[in-house]
């Protein structure tokens, strides 16, 4: 019997692999990339064509070692390898690593980790698509060279370990420039009317929104403006003059792209980008499922298209008939079309056995792992549904010339919303004005004016910042995620509360950046690269040329930052913690595990400390402050900084509010307050 080998990246997938497989294939996996760039040098022969000297990756000489033994014992060897980009350049690096063009070997790939989409891709084994690894080889030496030119102009310019990328300069500019406008934004006064009417014959109330008259179109200026308006309606008649009943539709949504993934488990579930990506590669990969085995739930996580087998569509359909009846199946899929390259020999984002109860998944998934399989899976079956509907009626009410609307909405078929609800639907009232009709006299409860002031641009978060970079074809699927961790983890950006706000250090890089490299940070150049690798993809251009037609520019502009942009100096931040040793106020640095204190002596006063952040809250049991800690394995809790002398500890934040039952301390367990004593089981929602 022959004897097969393939190979995958990772082991989670292998051993899913395997299952599908008989005794005459074996499957190992790669661990990820075998070569690479040397990280000492930028590792691209400038003077020879470009061409990238790659070199095993430390740490791999073993694994090849075996790799190879197990290519000798076998007939053929197939490379199975991610189906993207950076998945053929792997296939082609090994190929290169493993002599695989003595052996007869197949590239395969698969969008789902199924028994069927596994043993097609064997019959339909081609040959390593070089215009895909030229494609990657483009992207990693550009990547490379912008890295390893700027890099150390930011280390003499500012301090030593920052970094710059082709992608993350633009996402930081993006950042700093929202920064720029919210601080350049001057607000606006106005002021709002609202009339609040009773409703005939149902004991209710509904509001209407001033909509101006024969000359003011609805905007007030001034209190002085809102006065003399509330002044001409003392005493006035109301009369409905207008009814309008309509339908709205509210079509089901596309299933999920890598962004659109990212943007979802955001909001819904406050998922970091990185988070997501890391869960949606377990659940690809492989999960072990009680009674089942290792399955991948969901197919391929890096995608930006909507597309979906019809084999997929079609049993996503029966389940929706028998599940929810006929009536809930969709007649037509909603689509999407964009200007730019889809990489369509990929589906969207959608669960591979969609018959699966999500009861049984349930016990066999993390909590984390199930939320986003759920997701996903509600998102796709969403996708497959009908269109869902509302009824609504629109009224304008008018008084000595002015003019007021009211509108409101009602279900009449939920449609997708059956399953999938995405949470931004604002409903203005469920059928509350009904009950009018042209002619009426609705009985006026009270006028009331508001002011309001024109709010700025908000900041990004992680969601918005993917979108903006999707809109603006910068970067790929595969990039969001990396790009945003790599700004926050060099402390250009500073996340709090779902915001990314620019530091000291992130506004100086970004300004030697557009000073000195206004070309890499510019949006339009760094899309239009993005479509010339699009090209290279396609055949249509050499990588070489791309490379050979930016390292130029790039190597003069260096020069001239060298010589043109002055040192910035970063001063430490100041603790109030006093150094033990040498008596001075401690700063706080950053380390590979995160922030810690330092002596500012150094290197005559080497004395650090572990960098205790505390809420602003006294410990409940001595009085001390209440800091934030970490587990050896990362994962946070509330505890006193007396410790260990004092041994109060908590997982949720505390606040200073005592509980009003039994007098323990409160804490926040998302938007509700909970009492620390689980036998009080007091529980009160956060006042907004």
């Amino acid at each position: 019997m022959p004897r097969n080998l393939i190979i995958v990246e990772s082991p989670a997938k292998a051993k899913t692999i395997k299952k599908f497989l008989g005794s005459s294939y074996e499957v190992a996996a790669s661990n990820g990339h075998v070569r690479d760039l040397p990280k000492s040098q930028m590792g691209i022969d400038i003077k020879n064509g470009f061409e990238p000297k790659y070199i095993t990756i430390r740490g791999k000489g073993e694994l090849l070692s075996k790799l190879r033994k197990e290519v000798k014992k076998a007939d053929k060897v197939f490379l199975a390898t991610d189906p993207d980009r950076e998945g053929e350049a792997i296939s082609w690096h090994l190929c290169q690593t493993l002599k695989l063009e003595e052996k007869p070997t197949s590239r395969i790939t698969f969008n789902e980790i199924t028994r069927n989409a596994v043993k097609a891709s064997i019959k339909q084994g081609r040959e390593i698509d070089m215009d895909l690894v030229n494609s990657q080889q483009a992207r990693r030496v550009l990547d490379r060279m912008v890295g390893y030119c700027i890099s150390p102009l930011l280390w003499s310019k500012v301090k030593r370990g920052l970094s710059a990328g082709r992608v993350q300069s633009v996402a930081l500019r993006l950042i700093c420039d929202r920064e720029d406008e919210i601080n350049s934004f001057v607000p606006e006064e106005f002021w709002s009317i609202e009339a609040v009417f009773s409703t005939e014959g149902k004991g209710g109330t509904f509001t209407a929104k001033y909509a101006g008259n024969g000359t003011n179109k609805g905007t007030i200026r001034s209190e002085a403006e809102a006065d003399e308006i509330l002044g001409q309606l003392k005493g006035a008649e109301f009369s409905v003059k207008n009814v309008k009943k309509n339908e709205r539709l509210r079509k089901a949504p596309l299933p999920f792209t890598t962004s659109t993934l990212q943007q979802e488990a955001s909001k819904a579930l406050n998922f970091s980008t990185q988070k997501t990506m890391k869960i949606a590669q377990q659940l690809y990969e492989g999960i072990d499922v009680k009674g089942m085995g290792t399955l991948g739930l969901i197919t391929y996580l890096r995608t930006d298209s909507v597309r979906v087998s019809n084999e997929a569509d079609t049993a996503a359909k029966e389940y929706i008939s028998k599940h929810f009846g006929e009536s809930y199946v969709t007649t037509e899929v909603n689509s999407q079309q964009t200007g730019r390259k889809i990489q369509d020999a990929h589906e969207a984002i959608r669960p591979t056995y969609i018959d699966l109860p999500l009861e049984l998944l349930k016990d066999s998934l993390g909590r984390d792992q199930f939320r986003l399989y759920q997701l996903i899976w509600k998102r796709f079956l969403a996708s497959r549904m009908q269109t869902a509907r509302y009824e609504t009626t629109s009224v304008r009410i008018e008084a000595n010339g002015h003019r007021f609307t009211a509108s409101d909405s009602t279900m009449v078929f939920d449609g997708f919303m059956k399953v999938y609800d995405p949470g931004d639907e604002e409903e203005d009232g469920r059928g509350s004005l009904d009950s009018l009709k042209e002619g009426d006299k609705p009985a006026l409860i009270r006028l009331e004016k508001n002011q309001h002031f024109t709010q700025p641009p908000a900041h990004y978060t992680e969601a918005s910042l993917v979108k903006t970079l999707e809109e603006l074809g910068i970067g790929r699927p595969s990039t969001y995620a990396p790009t945003i961790t790599n700004i926050i983890a060099r402390r250009y950006v500073a996340k709090e509360n779902k915001n990314l706000y620019v530091t000291e250090l992130g506004e100086a890089v970004n300004n030697i950046m557009k000073a000195a490299f206004p070309t890499i940070v510019d949006v339009n150049f760094t899309a239009n690269l993005e479509s010339l690798l699009d090209c290279v993809e396609e055949g249509k251009v050499s990588w070489k040329t791309v490379v050979s037609n930016f390292y130029p520019d790039l190597e003069e502009a260096v020069k001239n930052a060298h010589n043109e942009v002055d040192k910035v100096r970063i001063e430490d931040e100041v603790s109030e913690e006093v150094c033990d040793v040498c008596g001075r106020n401690m700063v706080i640095k950053y380390g590979p595990h995160g922030k810690f204190l330092a002596c500012p002596g150094f290197p005559e006063c080497r004395n650090t400390k572990p960098y205790l952040e505390k809420i602003g809250i006294a410990c409940p049991v001595c009085g001390g402050d209440i800091v934030i800690r970490k587990t050896k394995k990362g994962r946070k809790y509330y505890g006193c900084s007396n410790n260990p002398d004092c041994e109060f500890m908590t997982w949720q934040k505390p606040t200073d509010e005592k509980c009003p039952k039994c007098g323990g301390v409160l804490l926040e367990k998302g938007n509700r307050l909970a009492c620390s004593n689980d036998k009080c089981g007091f529980v009160a929602s956060i006042s907004k």
